[in-house]
């Protein structure tokens, strides 16, 4: 009998909110000690697993993953995915159950762990490569295909703390996919490279795959859901499914995901960096014919989005406005930065419109996501803030179009012979 790759027996994690949500200093925790000795000892006392103010991230999970399995690991933003990985990779401890994994384990969930800022790119690759158990002689054998997997050759021997967050997360994804592991765990921070980088990064755990390897992937992409993995856990406020095929997963979460569409946007589930109230609050869209989610194909469509009481927020923020298809694939992005060079400070109350000549997607349905942003790192993400239909228009004058199944853009084009 054949056991599996990682056996999850009964996992809870649990959170008090409110607590420890900044880190005191040495003063403030000795100065708070002296004020309110029997408070703070009280606090370190007390069973944080139980009142009203624990937060479950993980409640009694369990499920087995077999040896060769790609297993998706899909739900909304809080359902426990990254919790669950966290708890797998063993970078937090969980409240109770057992976790038993068989086999070398790589794992890729924040953004160049294991790296010294102060090091070198050259150094890093060396210094994590030994955090995630390879031997040197191992490291110095793959050294040349982890660097030109990672494509930041040019950039070897400068300190890592000087390096983007894309150029960190392609030196720490190549270094921990040729680590050969029979059990890879990654989360959805390979969404911070290119699109390009993506596809070389999904291809690199096709191949993992084709070798019989285990992986444990997180992601939002249903298209890279559906392309990679075999099996699908749909989480809900920490709760695992039963396994579903790839396709009973998609429409499991597209079905929850539009659970929320009739809620106002203000009261949409939303991701944020730290705890906040809602800074999204409006989107309208328009077109020539006035405020609109029909939109012909090729036509002018502008988002005016407003944001409220963030004026707290500290840094240089952008905003983007992605599209999605029935699957959950980006199809578009809009950004401040990327297309104009604007980013902006918080403020109490800020529009921003967003104006596109002509939309070039083929007729179907889209959904669409706002993300605020500092740098790589997400203030707040509402998944859904709308719908819009992109319906058929004889922009060739010829009757016809591409229709969404034969192609995501509609481009002109001219034909001779």
């Amino acid at each position: 009998m054949t056991l599996p790759a990682i056996s999850i027996e009964n996992i809870t994690k649990a959170y008090r909110l409110g607590m420890a949500t900044k880190p005191e200093s040495f003063k403030t925790s000795a100065l708070e000690m002296m004020r309110h000795p029997m408070k703070r000892l009280r606090k370190f006392n007390e069973d944080y697993t139980d009142g009203d103010d624990v937060f479950w991230a993980l409640d009694n999970v369990s499920f087995n993953v077999e040896r060769g399995e790609v297993l998706g690991l899909i739900g909304r933003n809080g359902a426990g995915k990254s919790t669950l990985l966290k708890v797998l990779s063993r970078i937090v401890e969980p409240t109770a159950g057992k976790i038993t994994i068989r086999g070398r384990v790589s794992s890729l969930l924040e953004v160049g762990t294991g790296f010294h800022p102060e090091l070198t790119g050259r150094e890093n690759v060396f210094l994590n490569g030994a955090i995630l158990g390879m031997k040197h002689a191992e490291i110095k054998q793959k050294f040349d295909q982890i660097v030109d997997f990672s494509e930041v050759g040019k950039f070897l021997d400068t300190p890592v703390k000087r390096y983007s967050s894309g150029m960190y997360v392609r030196l720490a994804f190549s270094v921990a996919a040729h680590l050969d592991p029979e059990i890879m765990i990654v989360d959805e921070v390979l969404a911070v490279g290119d699109q390009a980088f993506q596809q070389k990064c999904l291809g690199k755990m096709s191949d993992v795959m084709r070798q019989g390897r285990t992986i444990l992937f997180v992601s939002h992409s249903m298209d890279a859901i559906a392309s990679l993995c075999t099996t699908v856990i749909h989480m809900k406020k920490g709760k695992p499914s039963a396994k579903m095929t790839v396709d009973e997963g998609v429409r499991s979460y597209l079905d929850e995901a539009a659970a929320g569409d009739s809620l106002p946007l203000s009261k949409k589930p939303r991701s944020q960096k730290e705890p906040h109230s809602p800074i999204f609050h409006d989107l309208k869209i328009r077109t020539d014919a006035g405020e609109s989610i029909t939109i012909p194909v090729g036509q002018r469509v502008s988002f005016d989005v407003l944001m409220k009481d963030f004026a707290d927020i500290p840094g240089n923020l952008t905003l983007g406005i992605g599209l999605n298809n029935s699957r959950g694939q980006r199809v578009a992005l809009f950004h401040t930065e990327y297309q104009n060079g604007i980013t902006f400070r918080g403020a109490n109350e800020v529009r921003m419109s967003c104006n596109v000549p002509s939309l070039p997607l083929a007729p179907a349905s889209y959904t669409i996501d706002l993300v605020l942003a500092d740098g790589y790192n997400i203030v707040e993400r509402v998944e859904r803030a709308a719908q819009v239909e992109v319906v058929f228009n004889d922009i060739f004058g010829t009757g016809k179009v591409p229709n969404g199944k034969q192609s995501t853009v509609v481009l002109p084009c001219e034909w001779s012979n």
